[in-house]
């Protein structure tokens, strides 16, 4: 026999289907939730498949995010083999099934099914606790940028209500100088009330580690900005409130962005890999630390193809009797935080010649005809394939 569970892994719960061997489905499909008693009934229900078939089953989910993370620290911690699987072989062999039906029960007994017809499934090997600790600093910072951006916008958005001329006040807008002055002069009105030397004393006390020539200049220049404003008094006093809470917003931003860099780069530090990998010009260390965390352990993969792969860029081939397809997009199937960072690498090493021979690469695929898209996602491919060589041989990048 050749004992399998398929989970069908959602928010909070688990769909469960076991088969004895190929073709041999085992009771009735159940759900247990994601809590320590819906997992011990799940543990009793493979100890019962264990002993009904005489082997130890093993455990089949796909990739969930993080719903699936009580499931899986539960089988590390019994020492259950499982076999983690990217969603998109489940929903390949959904679509194998002529009729269009989709519940959990069934997700789950195809999960079962997919254990027996892909043979070159491999057990999951989780990645180290420190790779993960990494993983989650990158992944945070990234998504408190995103928020960071969208207030930034939603802040320029307000200021062109209330005093756009401010924007050439200061050449830094998003300094925490700039945003503490504006939040003391929010107006026009405010401005025009107040000396030069008072608003200068007020920009000096905002931190800035200035002398006071800088500061009259900077009062001086808002002084004429407020001027120049098109808006003598303010209409909406909401719009006041609103940059207000704004500009605080940004600040406690800029803060937690500043604290979660600092927690990556000393965690970063750890990594032999990290150093390796930055010494590839032109990869500073928020890349080569998003790397890391996105490949963890080079060894799992056994040539720079399939690490191509895993980052979705390798291209998609397409041909049908005597036609061969000539444009081939690439297949964004892998990490797309790790196809972002590479891609953001390309242009880094390629800018100012930081990189001389990645910079020449990109020149020859110029030179072929090939855009310039089409010439860095050349450029991330050609990267992936130093970075595989440099970790397995645990060597710097020599120009």
């Amino acid at each position: 026999m050749d004992p399998v569970i398929g989970l069908d892994v959602a928010k909070g719960e688990s769909q469960v289907q076991a088969f004895l061997q190929k073709k041999n489905p085992y009771k009735k499909s159940f759900k247990f939730e994601h809590n320590a008693l819906g997992l011990c009934d799940f543990y009793r229900f493979y100890q019962e498949v264990e002993d009904v078939s005489g082997l130890p089953p093993v455990v089949i989910f796909k990739s969930t995010g993080h719903y699936h993370e009580p499931v899986l620290q539960f089988l590390e911690e019994h020492q259950i083999t499982y076999f983690l699987i990217n969603p998109v072989l489940s929903y390949e062999s959904r679509k194998s099934s002529l009729r269009k039906v989709k519940t959990d029960a069934i997700d789950a007994f195809r999960l079962g099914e997919l254990y027996y017809q892909n043979e070159d499934l491999e057990a999951f090997q989780k990645k180290s606790i420190r790779t993960m600790n990494l993983r989650h600093l990158t992944r945070q910072y990234e998504s408190l940028t995103g928020m960071y951006v969208q207030a930034k916008l939603q802040f320029q958005t307000i200021l062109d209500q209330v005093f756009p001329e401010y924007k050439k006040v200061f050449a830094a807008l998003y300094s925490p100088t700039s945003l503490s002055t504006l939040r003391y002069y929010q107006t026009p009105e405010g401005v025009k009330k107040e000396t030069v030397d008072q608003m200068a004393e007020v920009i000096l006390r905002q931190g800035a580690k200035r002398s006071l020539k800088w500061a009259l200049e900077k009062a001086q220049k808002l002084k004429d900005a407020a001027e120049r404003d098109p808006f003598n008094h303010n209409v909406y006093s909401s719009n006041l409130v609103c940059l207000n809470l704004t500009i605080q917003l940004l600040l406690q931003y800029q803060e937690h962005l500043s604290q979660v860099k600092k927690e990556i780069d000393a965690l970063a530090e750890e990594f032999e890999e990290y150093r390796i990998i930055r010494s590839i010009p032109g990869i500073g260390g928020k890349i080569a630390a998003t790397i890391i965390a996105e490949i963890g352990e080079i060894d799992p993969f056994s040539h720079p193809k399939k690490l191509v792969a895993y980052a979705g860029i390798d291209p998609s081939i397409f041909e049908s009797g005597k036609f061969k397809a000539t444009i081939n997009k690439i297949t964004k199937r892998g990490s797309s935080r790790l196809r972002h960072v590479l891609y953001t690498a390309a242009q880094c090493g390629i800018t100012n010649n930081r990189n001389p021979k990645l910079k020449a690469f990109y020149d020859k695929k110029r030179e072929e005809g090939k855009p310039h898209k089409v010439a860095i996602i050349a450029c991330a491919n050609k990267l992936i394939h130093w970075i595989y060589a440099l970790l397995k041989r645990k060597e710097a990048f020599k120009i």
